[in-house]
């Protein structure tokens, strides 16, 4: 699993040129990219959303589009249509912006939901229909949305069933002091950035994507994650807990995490570390707690500290 965090540790670098930072929400990005997921990124305007999915475009050597969603975006301005040809008679497909490898869509939350419906298919399925044809999307294929949650006027909050395509939900959160000094530095010294330098092309890519489907978990990991999984639905905080496609994805970014770190084998803490941003946008409160103004991280991280954790020795048990 050496190559894998190899590479990893040359893309924070690369990234870092960039981004200052950020070094958990890049994490998890990479991880959510190796996972074979897409990923909501929430925070407030400003906090460096574009930037960073920037940045990692570039860091994993793939074609960058960036689309602004808003209200009326329709799905042909995202998928693209037949166009007739006079010349041969015939109708081709005029490609949209979503025939990329790295999208970014910006604002989600403000697109309808019929065009959000467009994007999911693609996240879901790996490609589009479109007048009865159906056109692969070229490998690979990664979405990062973003959404502000301080909106409440012209939005489209997605629905629960569609919040649950997305592999992770990451928030960046405000930069520290000394973090936010150097963000100053950057912008007072008025000289470009050097640009991040590719470090994962698909082949790689590919390649580190069979490792970490080849990381081990010992039976008392697999069975501390399905507590996990099954006390969100047991627990009466929760409306509704994490479903079984929930828990088949806090596998997969536990498994990459652990590649991240260079091992083969889950730990417990692997689990613990991708709960949060994998279930988060998957369960909801019951109206009581959320009255007491309590969020599911909140909740989630409680839950944590209240369910036994196996032992190191037994996650090396494979």
């Amino acid at each position: 699993m050496t190559g894998t965090k190899e590479l990893y540790n040359r893309l924070c670098v690369e990234v870092g040129k960039l981004v200052v930072g950020q070094e958990q929400s890049i994490r998890l990005i990479t991880a959510a990219l190796l996972a074979e997921g897409h990923v909501l990124l929430e925070d407030v305007p400003g906090t460096g959303k574009t930037t960073l999915a920037k940045a990692m475009a570039k860091g994993f050597d793939a074609r960058f589009t960036r689309v602004q969603a808003t209200p009326d975006l329709l799905p042909q301005d995202l998928l693209g249509g037949l166009v007739y040809q006079p010349q041969t008679g015939e109708f081709v497909l005029r490609r949209g912006p979503i025939f990329t490898q790295f999208l970014l869509f910006d604002e989600i939350n403000r697109a309808t939901p019929r065009t959000a419906s467009a994007l999911l298919e693609a996240m879901a399925e790996g490609q589009i229909s479109l007048d009865g044809l159906s056109e692969r999307l070229e490998e690979p294929f990664f979405v990062i949305a973003t959404q502000n949650p301080l909106e409440s006027q012209g939005v489209f909050p997605l629905p629960e069933a569609q919040l649950d395509r997305f592999l992770l939900k990451v928030r960046l959160g405000y930069p520290s002091l000394e973090q936010e000094s150097q963000i100053l530095h950057r912008f007072r010294s008025r000289t470009a950035p050097e640009a991040p330098q590719a470090v994962i092309s698909p082949e790689l890519l590919r390649q580190c994507r069979l490792e970490c489907r080849d990381v081990a978990i010992s039976r008392e990991v697999e069975d501390y994650l399905l507590r996990v999984v099954r006390s969100t639905r047991e627990d009466k905080r929760f409306l509704y807990g994490a479903s079984p496609r929930a828990g088949l994805a806090l596998l997969a970014v536990a498994q990459v995490l652990a590649s991240l770190d260079g091992r083969g084998y889950v730990t417990p803490d692997d689990v613990k570390e991708a709960v949060i941003p994998v279930f988060a946008h998957r369960v909801q409160l019951a109206p009581e707690i959320r009255a007491r103004e309590f969020t599911e991280e909140q909740v989630l991280s409680g839950l944590l500290a209240e369910i036994p954790v196996p032992s190191e020795l037994a996650a090396k048990s494979v």
